[in-house]
């Protein structure tokens, strides 16, 4: 045959005989095999890569997750020391004024107690020989004055 008549470089198909036909389905079946065994090592790998990212992110969360809660947990603390310290704080405004408030009163009955039940006052002036005394008695409105001079030495 001549060269023109035929495409350059290309092989004649010729029908596969019932041997080679049987090695070339078993060629393909093997070849199969072996796609089939690599993708499912494939997914395998991807599944084990998969779940450890999903433990990696689960950890990750768990970790914010308790730091959230740490810092909630001292926010509260915070809170509530805050508001005990208020809480004696106004406690101890309220005892204050309660206690100026009492002192004021007992001042108060003191001195109506002084004038209605009566009080004494008094000097003294102390010499070389004599004791000078002066005493105010207060009743109510009455006023008892004793001065005395007590000379010296006292003889009993």
């Amino acid at each position: 045959m001549p060269r023109s008549s035929r495409q350059p470089f290309s092989r004649r198909r010729e029908k596969p005989g019932d041997e080679e036909q049987a090695a070339i389905e078993i060629q393909a079946w093997w070849r199969g095999t072996l796609v089939r065994r690599t993708l499912l090592h494939a997914a395998l790998r991807a599944c084990v890569i998969q779940r450890w990212w999903r433990q990696v992110l689960a950890n990750r969360q768990e970790k914010k997750r308790r730091s959230a809660f740490t810092f909630s947990a001292r926010q509260l603390w915070a809170t509530v020391r805050l508001q005990s310290w208020v809480r004696m704080w106004l406690v101890r405004l309220r005892y204050c004024r309660l206690l100026h408030a009492a002192r004021i009163i007992q001042a108060h009955w003191r001195w109506h107690n002084c004038r209605t039940s009566g009080f004494f006052q008094g000097r003294y002036e102390l010499t070389a020989n004599h004791l000078g005394l002066e005493l105010d008695i207060f009743l109510g409105s009455q006023i008892c004055r004793i001065t005395d001079c007590i000379p010296f030495p006292i003889k009993n």
